[in-house]
């Protein structure tokens, strides 16, 4: 969806050379922290960034981007999770929705007491997931400490790898032009052990109640 964003004035490029750092670091706050920032082009736009402060004339040096990006990225996240906080109430009590009410509300909440931390930081480098898992962990009930923690670290992470990736590998046009898959590949090699695990698990499950039931006859006195 970035991709097919990337013109105009969403071109990172263009984003960059008309609002530089400011520009950069508003992107970031709403795409991590307000839902209506989904289209951004956050992944794009930090390695162009990166890209660019590799230049001889950079419009910052990469210390401040890799200052102020992660802040805006954690403080983004922390609004999103409040917006989920306040609105998910609202939103998930309603004992006659069918797709968003109690129901889906209780595997939210089991979800994120399970897989939450890995979730939050591993959502920062997948598009659109990443602007929807912290309202999401507010909504079904993350612990604030929890989630701030992993939050940081998530926001450490991403936003200083994607600029550094940028600065350092800018120059090869394959991984300029697919950054953001790169991105999701090698998120998706983190937890594939996992995926790999939890599937075997729910196999051996099935197979196990699969097994017929033999029925014991009663005998009447």
């Amino acid at each position: 969806m970035t991709t097919a964003m990337s013109t105009g004035v969403l071109n990172p490029d263009t984003l960059v050379s008309t609002f530089g750092l400011i520009g950069i670091l508003a992107t970031v706050f709403v795409e991590s922290g307000l839902l209506l920032g989904f289209f951004l082009p956050g992944d794009s736009l930090l390695f162009t960034a990166g890209v660019l402060v590799a230049q001889p004339n950079s419009f910052v040096p990469l210390w401040v981007l890799l200052l102020t990006v992660p802040l805006a990225a954690i403080l983004g996240d922390q609004c999103g999770y409040i917006i989920g906080r306040t609105a998910g109430p609202t939103i998930f009590d309603r004992p006659t929705a069918k797709r968003v009410g109690p129901e889906q509300l209780a595997r939210a909440h089991a979800y994120f007491d399970k897989y939450g931390p890995r979730t939050v930081i591993l959502a920062r480098f997948v598009p659109v997931i990443r602007t929807l898992v912290p309202v999401m962990a507010g909504a079904a009930g993350m612990r604030y400490r929890e989630f701030t923690l992993y939050n940081m670290v998530g926001g450490v992470a991403w936003g200083m790898i994607v600029p550094i990736l940028g600065c350092w590998l800018g120059g090869i046009e394959f991984v300029r032009t697919h950054v953001e898959l790169i991105l999701m590949a090698v998120v998706f090699l983190s937890v594939a052990p996992l995926i790999v695990t939890y599937t075997r698990a729910a196999l051996r499950r099935g197979q196990g109640t699969a097994e017929p039931s033999i029925p014991t006859e009663s005998t009447s006195v």
